[in-house]
């Protein structure tokens, strides 16, 4: 464990120190910020370090090893019908435990003084995330070709974007990528590896991966579809 630690805070130190020096280079030569905000910088970063070890230390030591079980005991119950509520549940909640999708949110709240309410948008991204990361789950067992789904995905995301306002179109690609972050990610991988991995036939590299990025189309679609609705 000791020598996991240590590698996860090495990892994480080689990629916060280019951001930690840039900003030092620009306080010693350009913004020349009050001594005491500086420090607080410098201060904050050590607590990203510590943050981050810590958040990735508990991702592969106990999330992905939880998410390959999870997958590989609903591909043992051989219910269709379990794997999607459970890949609906696991999806919901993942996206709005989300830190990224919380903070988008909140500044969407705030950006549009209330018009677009902060829990609503994070529930919909829920939605969003999880329809479509049924549909993942569901192209494992079924093994339809990922890129025909990826095309039909985005061919509806290019209708709905002339019907959708413009500022939604923006919140509606920034929801994408932000609801597969640093939580959701490894959740979903290692839960659609644990599916396809007692598959017969099957392929855990093939089937496996491009599920992050097909979960990622049904938030742009839910919040286009938030925006037509609320304008």
């Amino acid at each position: 464990m000791r020598t996991l630690i240590k590698d996860k805070a090495i990892e994480v130190i080689r990629a916060i120190t280019p951001l930690i020096a840039v900003v030092i280079l620009m306080q010693v030569f350009l913004v020349k910020a009050p001594a005491g905000t500086f420090m607080q910088f410098l201060i904050s970063a050590l607590m990203v370090i510590a943050g981050m070890t810590l958040f990735l230390l508990g991702i592969e030591v106990g999330i992905l090893n939880a998410g390959k079980t999870v997958g590989t005991g609903l591909a043992g119950r051989r219910s269709v019908w379990l794997i999607i509520a459970v890949a609906f549940l696991i999806g919901f909640a993942v996206a709005i435990a989300e830190p990224a999708v919380i903070v988008l949110s909140q500044q969407a709240d705030t950006i549009s003084q209330g018009a677009i309410p902060g829990n609503l948008l994070m529930y919909v991204i829920g939605l969003g995330l999880a329809f479509f990361g049924v549909m993942a789950m569901m192209r494992i067992i079924l093994g339809f070709p990922i890129a025909y789904i990826l095309a039909l995905s985005y061919a509806i995301v290019i209708i709905l974007s002339f019907f959708t306002p413009t500022d939604f179109i923006a919140l509606a690609f920034d929801s994408g990528s932000v609801s597969a972050g640093a939580l959701a990610a490894p959740i979903i991988i290692s839960l659609g590896i644990g599916l396809s991995s007692v598959l017969s036939g099957r392929s855990a590299l093939s089937d496996g991966f491009g599920l992050v990025g097909l979960a990622s189309v049904g938030p742009i679609i839910a919040v286009m579809i938030m925006g037509i609705i609320l304008h």
